[in-house]
């Protein structure tokens, strides 16, 4: 464990149960695989060193010209059989093994609940269980590649692919994403971090320049990288589609050679996204593999790169470097020393995972006259709206996973760029039946929330109403505003008014604007909850489970908070009818510029910034007991080390999330650390924070360092970032510290 999270992140940690897989030959240390991806790279032909530098989409390959027994996924890269090298099979994404457009008929997995959902346990170990986890099914499977984790900062809550990534913070992010990416590489198999970089957004992602100086780069997006990278060892990068200051991520020799070479010492190799390449100079640029050919324009890294090497234009070196790359990751992945064997798979094992985050995940947003948890002895329980009857719904696109038992429900989504492969999908169990087996002596009866007037009738006859509540989200697009789809606002403002004691119970992939709020008491934040996510909410709501939870975005209350009102591309002309290929990319879409006016400030530090007052703060969760801190101790110096205690001053065992954040001179205030004790009523512990100097420090690009600054700082224990609840000032010195 790195120290800066401190101890008392450190001692959550290691109260969870961690499971890896069997015992396996060893792999290469480091230097080991160097040695011996030189050695291998130096025996081949040309033919097979190019072969290593592209992939293929396995279900738009005949079946005679894929190798045998091959796990159709996302794609396939072939290996040099002769030098024992095997293909590498690769499947979608972060969230479990992914079934896109049923190309493996009938095959499930277990379902994670969502990025955000996962972020929102603030709990790097669960984390890391569940990448476990769905690494342990995609080797199952046959795959020794997983498209894992996603890290791109939440920077607009309008992102149709926000679901998937962990947050708007680059600490809590980067933590995270590392966390998840070692467990799903103790399976040895290979992970990929992405979408690097700036692919904040769906809308124009294959055309649009983002601009951004380099200083607000390195102090965000690329630090949640960093830290992603250090902590989780990848042994592959995944660029984007997107343009970096003019030139697109897969050819940008400044994020490709520069940052993740030169600056972070990367060893592994970077593979492209699927129809994210545009030349052949990409691999001089640093790309070492082109993803899924067949969908880019040309095939620039067989087909095309080929006569350019045979006539210097590209010099084989720089074939050679990438090949090494590749091969060194399988080598120190152990794809090499243990070839993957498919095996059976624990479904219900791998629930019970999924399940614990989803009750990790949820989060209690407001708790008014305590009306959760819902007491055993109420009569009759009206369940309203959200296809509660059916399942849960789920993110759409490339991370899609078909959970166990299937879908029970699937809505094609019928235009836009997202149409040839995105569906809205509801699976897992279905929260009606969760909440009646954990309520067996109340009458539960359910109402779709079509006709309103039935759903208020119902309401008002009740003693508790649960109303179910969902906006879905895809990749491939953005959502237009953050409002409820549908009349949904409606319905639960006429519910809420027929019965005081109504719960709405959320499940989107993005925050969403409650018009209602003063009206409802109580609102959950389930997100897109996963396999069993039914069964988490209800024990929630039965106080089975107290909730503890803490939001990693911020809720605006409005678009207007935003640093952009208007989503960037979102007020251009249509795009034409031609979308390319499989994943929605329209190479057609006229080109724009995005400017992010929050630079690093993303998040919370825009609304510190600009002192807006939102919805609900990021970090705000509340629970069914209190906790009470006391005794803050700082010492400063090189960095800060924030000692204090937490008491748990309530009647029931719990788990908080205590905050810490840094407010350096005329700057917003940042997230330097926290921890996730849980305690029964009366205990107390104590915590210890420790910074990562780099959050106390400014980037200087003309030094190629970061540079902090000696000076007075003020740091807050908080509740969330808009709480604090303890505040002292230390003083820091100054340093400089390398990329």
């Amino acid at each position: 464990m790195r120290g800066w999270f401190g101890t008392g992140l450190f001692l959550a940690v290691c109260s969870a149960t961690a499971v890896y897989s069997q015992p396996a030959p060893p792999v290469p240390s480091n230097a080991d695989a160097d040695a011996s991806a030189a050695a291998l790279v130096a025996q081949m032909t040309l033919e097979e060193k190019i072969a290593l530098l592209h992939g293929r989409m396995a279900m738009l390959v005949t079946p005679t010209k894929r190798p045998a027994d091959l796990a159709i996924g996302a794609g396939f890269v072939d290996g040099v059989p002769r030098l024992g090298l095997p293909p590498l099979v690769e499947t979608d994404a972060s969230l479990g093994v992914s079934n896109l457009l049923d190309m493996r008929k009938g095959d499930v997995a277990t379902a994670l609940p969502s990025g955000l959902a996962l972020s929102s346990t603030w709990n790097p170990a669960l984390v890391r269980e569940g990448g476990r986890m769905i690494g342990a099914e995609a080797r199952a499977k046959g795959f020794n590649v997983m498209l894992a984790g996603g890290v791109n900062l939440v920077r607009d809550p309008r992102a149709g692919r926000n679901f998937e990534y962990l947050g708007e913070d680059p600490l809590l992010a980067g933590a995270l994403v590392g966390a998840q990416i070692e467990g799903v590489q103790s399976n040895r198999i290979i992970a990929t971090i992405k979408h690097f970089a700036l692919n904040s957004q769906e809308t124009g992602r294959a055309t649009a320049s983002v601009e951004m100086d380099e200083a607000a780069m390195r102090e965000s997006d690329l630090l949640a990288f960093q830290i992603g990278i250090e902590r989780g060892q990848p042994h592959s990068v995944m660029c984007a589609y997107n343009k970096v200051r003019g030139e697109y991520a897969c050819e940008n020799k400044f994020l490709l050679t520069d940052v993740l070479r030169r600056d972070w010492g990367y060893k592994g190799f970077v593979m492209s996204d699927w129809g994210a390449v545009h030349s052949a100079q990409a691999l001089l640029a640093g790309l070492d593999q082109q993803s899924g050919d067949q969908i880019d324009k040309k095939r620039w890294f067989s087909t095309e790169l080929v006569p350019l090497v045979q006539s210097g234009a590209v010099p084989v070196s720089a074939v050679d470097t990438a090949a090494r790359r590749v091969v060194r990751s399988m080598l120190a992945a152990g794809i090499v020393a243990d070839p993957i064997a498919r095996t059976t798979i624990d479904y219900a094992a791998n629930g019970a995972i999924a399940q614990r985050a989803a009750e990790e995940g949820i989060v209690l947003l407001k708790n008014a006259r305590g009306i959760l948890p819902v007491t055993a002895n109420a009569r009759r329980i009206a369940v309203i709206g959200g296809h509660a009857d059916i399942g849960v719904l789920s993110g759409g696109g490339s991370s899609q996973v078909t959970p166990v038992g299937g879908f029970r429900k699937v809505e094609p989504v019928r235009e836009g760029a997202a149409a040839t492969f995105a569906r809205r999908g509801y699976g897992g169990t279905a929260p009606l039946a969760a909440i009646q087996a954990v309520f067996p002596q109340s009458s539960v009866e359910y109402l779709d929330g079509a006709d309103r007037a039935a759903a208020v009738a119902a309401a008002h006859a009740a003693d508790v109403v649960v109303v179910f509540a969902e906006k879905f989200a895809t990749e491939a697009v953005d959502e237009r505003d953050i409002a409820l789809e549908g009349d949904q606002d409606a319905l639960i403002a006429a519910v809420a008014a027929a019965n005081p004691r109504t719960v709405v119970v959320l499940e989107t992939g993005n925050a969403v604007a409650m018009p209602w709020l003063a009206k409802v008491p109580a609102v959950l934040a389930a997100w897109f909850p996963g396999q069993r996510g039914a069964e988490a909410i209800a024990r929630v709501l039965s106080g089975a489970i107290n909730p503890s939870g803490r939001l990693p975005v911020t809720f605006p209350q409005t678009v207007e908070q935003l640093p952009n009102p208007v989503l960037p591309g979102s007020d251009l002309p249509p795009p034409d009818k031609e979308t390319k290929a499989t994943y929605g990319v329209n190479a057609n879409a006229p080109p724009f510029t995005i400017h992010y006016p929050e630079g690093a400030d993303a998040g919370y530090r825009w609304f510190d910034k600009t002192r807006a007052q939102p919805l609900f703060a990021f970090g705000h969760g509340l629970s069914y007991t209190r906790f009470r801190y006391d005794a803050l101790a700082i010492e400063g110096g090189k960095t800060l080390t924030v000692r204090f205690r937490v008491t748990n001053t309530g009647s029931r065992v719990g788990a908080d999330v205590p905050q810490v954040y840094v407010r350096l001179p005329g700057q917003a205030k940042r997230l330097i650390g926290w921890a996730k004790p849980t305690l029964a009523p009366g205990k107390s512990q104590m915590v210890s924070i420790i910074a990562d100097p780099r959050l106390l420090a400014r980037f200087n690009v003309a030094k190629r360092k970061w540079v902090v600054e000696p000076a007075k700082v003020t740091v807050e224990v908080a509740r969330s970032a808009a709480e604090p609840a303890l505040r002292a000032q230390a003083t820091i010195t100054g340093q400089e510290i390398a990329p």
